[in-house]
């Protein structure tokens, strides 16, 4: 029995400093020592939206992108600044890619919103739901089969001030998204995981199995702070084994989020001012 193996990694926020760099090729570095057959990406691969941000990715993560080893989407911070990301799925709001012994329904679930860095919030439609549904028609037996998507599909703790505060004043930019519970329902007994970024603590769900096929989802968490992935085994389009972590000997990095406190500060204080009139 052949066994491949997928990575999942999300949330790089590379931003040209030399600690996301240093922490980035190490990650490459350890993917190809470990020899993984393909390496997802969920979004947040740049940190403020910028087409530099965007090409020192493409240069770190060259040896697996030109080998056709490398899938990603784009996520929130992709669509700021000068919305790198806003190209990446050619228009699509769904794309399937098929690899070696995989199946991935690659979904955008960034929106025009996030075009405002502090409305970090998902969007999904029943229009894009039908998409999936298609996609997943589709999907051959002897594969497994991901859907991958940036914004987190099942509610999740808020991991910071401003996601806290948001909550309470009952904005939608700390929240799954809406439709997310709706996308879980349809695809269970369909496909094998769900792999999304955005919160950038690692958190995971078995849902059991439906129809005789059971469903995971995984959020990455921010595999620049953690300087490390869950590594997926697969077979004959079923997981073998629980995934493992696998990691590098740098220190984490410090959080991506400091450059924007201010931006993200006045937003709220608008917001709030919005509220009380």
């Amino acid at each position: 029995m052949l066994i491949r193996t997928l990575a999942h990694l999300s949330d790089l926020h590379l931003d040209l400093s030399r600690e996301s760099d240093a922490t980035a090729s190490a990650l490459v570095e350890t993917l190809l020592a470990e020899r993984v057959d393909h390496v997802v990406v969920t979004g947040d691969l740049t940190h403020q939206g910028s087409r530099s941000e965007y090409r020192r990715f493409r240069e770190l993560f060259a040896p697996l992108l030109d080998a056709g080893r490398l899938s990603f989407i784009p996520g929130n911070h992709d669509r700021t600044g000068e919305d790198a990301g806003g190209q990446w799925m050619n228009g699509q709001k769904v794309r399937v890619e098929q690899h070696e012994g995989l199946f991935l329904v690659c979904v955008d679930s960034t929106g025009p919103h996030n075009r405002n860095y502090f409305a970090c919030h998902g969007e999904l439609t029943r229009a894009v739901l039908d998409e999936v549904d298609a996609a997943l028609s589709a999907a051959p037996t002897g594969a497994l089969t991901a859907v991958l998507l940036h914004h987190h599909v099942l509610p999740l703790p808020e991991e910071s001030l401003p996601e806290r505060f948001a909550t309470r004043m009952g904005w939608p930019h700390a929240s799954e998204l809406a439709l997310g519970a709706e996308l879980v329902r349809r695809v269970q007994g369909r496909c094998d995981l769900i792999l999304h970024g955005h919160r950038h603590v690692p958190r995971e769900f078995d849902l059991g199995p439906t129809r005789g096929r059971g469903l995971r989802i995984y959020n990455s968490g921010s595999s620049i702070e953690l300087g490390r992935f869950r590594l997926f085994q697969h077979a004959a389009g079923r997981l073998v084994g629980e995934p493992v972590w696998q990691g590098t000997a740098l220190p984490p990095v410090r959080k991506r989020s400091a450059p924007n406190v201010m931006p993200a500060l006045q937003y709220l204080a608008s917001q709030l001012t919005v509220s009380l009139l």
